[in-house]
C-alpha cells in the first residue's frame, strides 16, 4: 500500500498564502499535474484573542493578512482557469464568528471572517453565469487544533480592565480545547457533498451550536429591524420631517 505522499493522486505543496508569487506556482503545478481544477478550498488562518484596544496594529493587521488577504490570492489566482473551464466551486472556510461577533475577546478575528463571508457573498454572484460557484463555510466548535498556541495568537500587551476577556481567553485555552463537541472529519464529508450538489448553499453552518448561534443573531436582527423600522425607514428626502423631542 502507497504512502500517501506516493499516490499519484496526491501533490503536496508548501505554499506561502501572502505571497502571490507562491500562490501562483502552487496553482500552476496544480493545473500542470491535474489538468483542470475542480474545488479550491480556502482553509489556512488562524485565531487571534484579544480585546480592540489591546490588540496592536501590526497584530491586528498580521490576522487579516493571513485570514483575508491569503485567501483572496488564492481566488485570484484559480479563476482564471476556472473561467477558463466554465465550472467549479471555490469553498472559503469563515466561522460562525463571521456571522456573530458576540464573542468578547474575538473582535479582530472575527472581523476577518466577516470580510470572508462578505467577499463570498460578492464572488457568488460574480461568478455565477460563469458557471463557477461559491460557498462560504462557517463552523461552530470542531475539534481542530484550533485553539492550541500554534493557531491562536494573543496580545502581546494584555490589559487587566478587560475581565471578560481573560475569562474568554481562559476558558478557550484551559476548556473548550480538545473538548469541542464537533467532529472534523464529519464536516468534512458535509463540505464534499456540497460540492457535488447542483443547489449548493451559498452560506453552509456546520454544527447544532453554529445553527443555534445563527438563529439567535437574526432573531436579535429582526427585533431591531421591527423596533426601529417606522423612524428608521422614514429616512428618504420625500419622507414627512418629524420631531422625536418632547
Amino acid at each position: 500500500m502507497k504512502a500517501v505522499g506516493e499516490q499519484e493522486n496526491f501533490l503536496p505543496l508548501a505554499v506561502d498564502l501572502i505571497d502571490e508569487n507562491s500562490v501562483e506556482n502552487a496553482v500552476s503545478q496544480t493545473i500542470s499535474k491535474f489538468g483542470q481544477l475542480d474545488v479550491v478550498v480556502n482553509n489556512a488562518g488562524y485565531g487571534m484573542l484579544g480585546a480592540l484596544e489591546e490588540l496592536s496594529d501590526k497584530e491586528s493587521r498580521q490576522n487579516f493578512d493571513v485570514n483575508v488577504f491569503g485567501s483572496l490570492n488564492v481566488i485570484r489566482k484559480v479563476l482564471p482557469q476556472l473561467r477558463k473551464q466554465q465550472s467549479g466551486h471555490i469553498f472559503n472556510i469563515s466561522s460562525i464568528g463571521g456571522f456573530s461577533g458576540n464573542f468578547p475577546g474575538f473582535g479582530i478575528y472575527c472581523a476577518t471572517k466577516f470580510a470572508v463571508v462578505g467577499f463570498t457573498e460578492s464572488l457568488a454572484a460574480e461568478v455565477k453565469s460563469m458557471g463557477i460557484k461559491a460557498t462560504v463555510v462557517e463552523p461552530g466548535y470542531f475539534r481542530t487544533e484550533f485553539l492550541t498556541a500554534n493557531s491562536l495568537a494573543t496580545p502581546g500587551a494584555p490589559i487587566d480592565a478587560y475581565k471578560e476577556v481573560r475569562d474568554t481567553q481562559a476558558a478557550h485555552q484551559n476548556d473548550i480545547n480538545n473538548q469541542q463537541p464537533g467532529d472534523p472529519a464529519k464536516a468534512v464529508e458535509v463540505i464534499i457533498e456540497a460540492s457535488k450538489s447542483e443547489n449548493a448553499p451559498l452560506h453552509l453552518f456546520l454544527g447544532p451550536d453554529a445553527y443555534q448561534i445563527a438563529e439567535t443573531k437574526i432573531t436579535a436582527v429582526q427585533r431591531d429591524m421591527a423596533n426601529w423600522k417606522y423612524l428608521a425607514t422614514a429616512s428618504n428626502f420625500s419622507d414627512l420631517v418629524f420631531n422625536t423631542s418632547a
